[in-house]
């Protein structure tokens, strides 16, 4: 899913990534490089169904080595093969780890897996991804969003990121957060790969992974506010990532228009 890999990196620069490096399967990057001309690119070894194959562990280690965050998931798939990758990628990255969509399902029944990282992982997944990690409904999710929150980010210890209305955020220590921004407008696909790619370029700044998360949240609805303004809530995924550099800088006393 071409799209989801350009949203995260699109959001990602706008968020403050000094540098972005895309790593797809090498049949679809140029579709990818025709959308996005900030960013540098690798080419991954791919599965028969054109999905990012084992093979692609060697070369994604050797650049591990030289980024400070990892976003990872949208658009990947839940072919066998990739989602081995997945794990393999989250288990030894040593950098801080955003991991969302594909990314969380490949975790789907093992979620204890996550347990046994190097590094840091932000997880936000959305009430159903969220239900799939930890063996119960969506429904059963939202009933008690923080509770659930706070348990899971206890026992992965990990950030655990639920997105919704009200987005919340709990560390493994148990403090939780509320997101006060945000709203309706962001039920819309694609969102979250902005949120996704928000994340990593925080983590990437320097930020700790709770802190990332807590900001990403905010800055996130804070965008999609500001691209909702005299559209009625009409927005699409690339209006939030384009208002990203515009949330920030309001947060810095610059005039957010």
């Amino acid at each position: 899913m071409t799209g989801a890999a350009v949203l995260v990196a699109s959001a990602a620069t706008r968020a403050g990534a000094g540098l972005v490096t895309v790593a797809v399967p090498a049949s679809i990057l140029p579709v990818v490089e025709s959308a996005i001309t900030e960013a540098t690119f690798l080419p991954l070894p791919e599965t028969d169904a054109g999905t990012a194959g084992g093979g692609a562990w060697p070369l994604l280690e050797e650049r591990l080595g030289s980024v400070d965050a990892l976003a990872m998931g949208p658009g990947m798939t839940t072919h066998p093969e990739t989602s081995e990758l997945i794990r393999r990628v989250v288990a030894e990255a040593p950098v801080p780890v955003v991991l969302d969509a594909d990314g969380l399902n490949a975790f789907a029944g093992r979620s204890a897996e996550l347990a046994g990282r190097r590094a840091d992982a932000v997880l936000t997944p959305h009430a159903g991804e969220f239900g799939r990690l930890a063996g119960m409904s969506s429904r059963e999710a939202l009933e008690d969003r923080v509770g659930h929150v706070r348990k899971m980010a206890g026992e992965l210890g990990c950030v655990v990121l639920l997105k919704g209305s009200r987005t919340v955020v709990a560390e493994p220590g148990g403090r939780a957060f509320v997101n006060a921004t945000g709203g309706p407008y962001l039920a819309t696909g694609g969102t979250g790969d902005v949120l996704t790619g928000t994340i990593a370029a925080f983590l990437a700044q320097g930020l700790r992974a709770s802190d990332g998360a807590v900001l990403g949240a905010y800055v996130h609805g804070l965008a999609g506010r500001l691209a909702a303004r005299g559209k009625g809530g009409r927005i699409a995924a690339p209006d939030v990532a384009a208002h990203l550099s515009a949330a920030v800088g309001s947060l810095t006393g610059e005039e957010a228009t």
